[in-house]
């Protein structure tokens, strides 16, 4: 018997603080736990603390190197986390750095279901923030003190304005003058966050509707003569105050190296085909990656009107265009994901109704490559750890388990003709799977997170207190946050040097290798001879290979 789902005519209190629950049992798991991450979370994190260090809020540093590769809205926002949370007297735990992606995470999620709600109704609102949270991506970027989950959030609220305001077109009052504000307030946040990424969103999204439609008259609802005042006065102190202090070089970098050079090049070896989003669609949307695709013919048949219509403006151009940019890394095209998971539930709710006739063989296409991708992402949660470590980890079998259960559970739902069944089931497993990935596997993966290992033999072996590390062949990221900032990256000669200089204090590290043999080559022709106090062995995931770091002091045995 087919039961057709309650259709809510708005979203309650207990609507919103269900997906403020939801989210909180996705992203929390692991998120005070797992390290630093490298390469790029340990980045920002640094340079967030170096702010506070220094006190200089304008520039932008990691170490002794200027970080002009985007804005600075995230480091204000981590700074302020860190300070808020410690006094401003401590460095701070890497998860107080992460507190902003978290929040913003949050955010998306709420505005997802605000935005939804307002296209679709309130029924596909709650379901379509309900799946934004359980995505896979969004999962990790809110665990990770970086830009994308605040990005996110901002381009959702402008997105969510935008979508009002079109559907509102034919309506003869005028927007309220807070909604427009928002919009523009939006944007400029946005641009504080990650420079120009929402133009490309939002611009995309009214060029298409432009192309289509031939009317632009709607526009002027956004009152641009009150609105870009009000962005410029958000963006403009502080790309003045960074201009006049880099003298114009934060721009030459950030904009011709770091926004256009990743559109002709593979920067930092993170290229991919044409083609790479939708083959990484079905894990970064994952569990909801089937019903996506099932969404199709339903998004095919209801195309000309104004809220699909609005949807496939907002995915299509921002999508083709990191298709075709040639660095490319999976959290990228999140920025589309509201839309997706407002189209996703609205088809399922007429398919599970039985306004649409299903079409067998997309399921069992569909259902197929679900499955393998599933498959894949169980076998490697489980099997990772054995790689790793040469035993077996329990929970990580247990994790495995459940990541496929989770999959068949949606597989086998979808089948039927009870969405909220399907629903529940989704959410369930994807909180399931990443309590059991993010809070038992990762952070137990002990011989992959050697940060917090060098931090350790740091502290037991230095000879003095104000002892500087140098280290050679491993270089994270994440070690410069956890062991300091004065700590000195380099090749072995410098260690070498670094002991010499200063015997009675220092302490250097050199992986295995060539850095060894030319730290102990320079060394033995100064005529000195190092003493190892201690060796880690672990697994450099940022180059893809095992690492052997030992430690060096050239002063006596205590």
């Amino acid at each position: 018997m087919t039961h057709a789902p309650h259709r809510l005519t708005r979203l309650t209190p207990i609507h919103w603080a269900l997906l403020v629950l939801v989210s909180l049992a996705c992203f929390l798991p692991g998120f005070a736990t797992i390290p630093p991450f490298d390469r790029d979370e340990s980045r920002y994190a640094q340079a967030s603390h170096q702010m506070l260090e220094t006190r200089d809020f304008v520039d932008i540093r990691y170490q002794e190197e200027a970080r002009h590769k985007k804005p600075v809205g995230i480091y204000w926002m981590q700074a302020a986390s860190v300070s808020l949370l410690t006094g401003g007297a401590e460095h701070g735990a890497i998860w107080m750095y992460r507190i902003p992606s978290l929040l913003g995470a949050i955010a998306a999620v709420l505005l997802t279901a605000w935005t939804a709600s307002r296209l679709f109704g309130a029924t596909v609102g709650l379901a379509a923030g309900l799946a934004m949270a359980c995505t896979v991506i969004l999962g990790v970027e809110a665990r990770m003190a970086k830009t994308d989950a605040v990005l996110l959030a901002t381009i959702v609220a402008a997105q969510g304005v935008l979508a009002r305001i079109y559907l509102d077109r034919e309506k003869p009052i005028p927007p309220p003058l807070g909604l427009v504000l928002a919009f523009w307030l939006a944007m400029g946040l946005s641009i504080l966050v990650k420079g120009p990424i929402i133009f490309m969103v939002t611009g995309g999204t009214i060029l298409a509707l432009l192309a289509v439609e031939r009317r632009a008259d709607w526009l002027r609802r956004l009152r641009p003569g009150i609105g870009i005042p009000v962005m410029l006065a958000v963006v403009l102190p502080w790309l003045v105050a960074i201009g006049i202090q880099t003298q114009g070089a934060f721009f030459s970098y950030a904009i011709g190296h770091e926004f256009l050079g990743k559109a002709g090049t593979g920067q930092e070896n993170h290229g991919g085909p044409p083609g790479y989003y939708l083959a990484t669609f079905w894990l970064t949307f994952w569990p909801w990656s089937l019903l996506a695709v099932l969404a199709l013919p339903w998004i095919w048949r209801n195309r000309s009107e104004p809220a699909v219509r609005f949807c496939l403006a907002w995915i299509i151009p921002t999508w083709l265009v990191f298709e075709a940019v040639v660095t490319k890394l999976p959290h990228y095209t999140v920025v589309t994901f509201p839309a997706i998971a407002a189209l996703t539930a609205a088809a399922a709710l007429d398919r599970h109704a039985g306004r649409v006739v299903r079409k067998p063989w997309l399921l069992a296409l569909a259902g197929f490559l679900y499955m393998a991708v599933t498959l894949a992402f169980a076998a490697i949660i489980a099997g990772f750890p054995y790689q790793l470590t040469g035993s077996v980890l329990p929970l990580a079998l247990l994790g495995g388990a459940v990541i496929l259960c989770t999959g068949v559970a949606v597989l086998v739902l979808e089948t039927g003709r009870e969405p909220n069944r399907l629903l529940l089931g989704g959410v369930a497993g994807a909180i399931l799977t990443y309590v059991a990935v993010h809070g038992v596997v990762l952070p137990n993966l002990t011989p992959m997170w050697l940060s917090p290992q060098v931090k350790a033999v740091v502290d037991q072996h230095k000879p003095c207190p104000d002892t500087l590390l140098a280290a050679a062949g491993y270089t994270e990221p994440s070690m410069v946050f956890l062991v300091g900032t004065k700590t000195r990256l380099g090749n072995g000669a410098m260690v070498a040097d670094h002991l010499a200089t200063n015997p009675a204090c220092a302490l250097g590290l050199v992986t295995t290798g060539e850095e060894e043999t030319l730290f102990q080559q320079t060394l033995s022709a100064k005529g000195l001879s190092p003493r190892q106090v201690a060796e880690l062995q672990g697994f450099n995931y940022s180059r893809g290979k095992p690492a052997t770091l030992r430690f060096y002091t050239l002063a006596p045995a205590s």
